[in-house]
């Protein structure tokens, strides 16, 4: 082999012009975070930029420059528009400048987060030990950050089936004997990810039960005593419910103090799927809706939400560090610890969750809680939250707009209605609103449906929203659908 193919590498062959080009990119983000006000909040991409992404992969290298310009061009002006002031639709939060850094140093060391004595490691048990003190869990508790909230209950509920189960289900697998008799209790307002969770866990979609809500989208916890008394009149074997603060449809707060007696009374596990709302123990104005949620055995908590760090970044904290150990802990020959060197360390997270190579998500977190502390995070939240309420009060003083449900957290399901309307024509009517705010850049709400309604969702998990940006999503809504009233009455 030719001495230069052996020393090739896919290091840059000039570092200075590396640097160079690295000085612009920084320049080009700061830039482009510091103006996202100034560009729309969406928009479509064209089907001439469509095609670029046909292309088979490059076979011939090319230079990073001409890579980034291609970037620029193609990827840069259609995001999905998250970070803008106006993104109120999927529950994303909206990124910090120091998650940006914490990420770039993060793939520059390029750490495997399994297990070693390294810092990485450090960084994560610490985060780990904030989060645990937020939720008001003992330092003893064990946790683990994975890529959001889907995983964090997933890795959650494993625990509670381990726990619960009765017997060695690592060895044995789900047995005939018990096979479609664990049950898991949670309200029809749970999000989607759990009954996933449930699926994967190799216990049936059925044996999730979802209890019906009360008016304002609470669990019944009569309905839910019932159910669990049917199930183990019934033979059923029930092993967790799962409380929620914050449901992703309207923010509804379940009342966990109420799940928690439950769950001691009956000996089932108790968890919390807080990614939405868990969070918020940093908010002055929310926390004691919060009350209970110390009690959990478990909370899943998603820190791209309202905590705004750049995806992925999720957690899961279990009260009981040797039942979640047990859950996962498998140690091959090559992975046996050691009392010196890399491989020294008695924490290794690969024994906590189903990855053995895990990203240094830690770090972008602990950075931007250095830079920012804890109680500026808590006053943003607090923020979205009156924020939200100032937009039910635009609602409320307009002739032709209406709530659906209460407000829940920071989450405002609405929509308009003119009146002399059927069901089906105002939910037609509110669809198209909600895509034309989109196609015109003005703002990107969510939607749901309640009962029947087609509801215009907002949820504010933005630090970057202002009280004008409701008053102009407002303005819009009523422009909008007195526009598309006007057509459909000439039709």
């Amino acid at each position: 082999m030719e001495n230069h193919k052996q020393d090739e590498t896919l290091d840059p062959k000039d570092w200075d012009e590396m640097r160079t080009l690295m000085h612009r990119m920084v320049d080009d983000a700061v830039d482009y975070l510091s103006t996202v006000r100034e560009r729309p909040v969406w928009q479509q991409m064209p089907e001439a930029v469509m095609e670029e992404f046909k292309k088979p992969a490059p076979q011939e290298a090319s230079s990073a420059a001409s890579v980034y310009a291609d970037f620029k061009e193609n990827i840069l002006p259609y995001p999905m528009g998250n970070i803008h002031p106006r993104f109120w639709a999927w529950y994303m939060g909206s990124g910090t400048i120091s998650g940006v850094m914490g990420d770039f140093w993060a793939s520059v060391m390029n750490p495997n987060l399994g297990g070693g004595n390294h810092a990485a490691n450090q960084v994560e048990a610490q985060v780990l030990n904030w989060m645990k003190t937020i939720m008001g869990f003992p330092q003893s508790a064990s946790g683990l950050l994975v890529s959001g909230g889907s995983m964090a209950n997933l890795v959650a509920l494993t625990v509670a089936r381990h726990q619960q189960a009765g017997y060695d289900i690592r060895q044995e697998g789900i047995t005939p004997e018990v096979a479609g008799r664990m049950t898991v209790y949670a309200s029809t307002e749970i999000h989607s990810c759990n009954q996933k969770a449930v699926e994967m866990l190799g216990m049936g979609a059925k044996s999730l039960r979802k209890i019906p809500v009360k008016a304002d989208y609470t669990i019944d916890l009569d309905a839910l005593k019932t159910q669990i008394k049917a199930d183990r009149t019934a033979g059923m074997q029930p092993i967790c419910i799962i409380g929620t603060p914050g449901t992703v449809n309207t923010g509804a707060i379940d009342d966990l103090n109420a799940l928690a007696d439950i769950c001691e009374a009956e000996g089932l596990w108790f968890h919390v799927d807080g990614a939405i709302g868990a969070i918020a123990m940093l908010a002055d104005n929310v926390r004691p809706q919060l009350a209970g949620i110390e009690r959990a055995d478990s909370i899943a908590i998603d820190l791209h939400k309202w905590l705004h760090m750049p995806f992925e970044a999720g957690c899961t904290l279990v009260k009981n560090d040797a039942a979640h150990k047990n859950t996962f802990s498998l140690i091959p020959e090559y992975l046996a610890k050691k009392s010196r060197g890399i491989a020294a360390g008695n924490l290794w997270f690969s024994e906590y969750g189903p990855q053995l190579s895990r990203r240094f998500r830690a770090l972008k977190v602990w950075m931007s809680i250095k830079e920012h502390g804890t109680e500026r995070f808590g006053r943003m939240i607090a923020r979205n939250v009156d924020q939200a309420h100032y937009l039910g009060q635009l609602i409320e003083k307009s002739p032709v707009l209406e709530l659906i449900a209460p407000i829940g957290l920071d989450i405002v399901c609405f929509r308009y209605n003119p009146g002399e309307l059927s069901l089906d024509q105002l939910n037609e009517i509110n669809q198209e609103v909600k895509i034309l705010l989109e196609e015109r850049g003005i703002a990107a709400p969510g939607y749901t449906t309640l009962r029947g309604v087609y509801c215009i969702r907002v949820a504010i998990s933005n630090h970057r929203s202002r009280l004008d940006d409701f008053e102009a999503l407002v303005e819009a809504v009523v422009s909008i659908g007195e526009e598309l009233n006007i057509l459909s009455a000439k039709v």
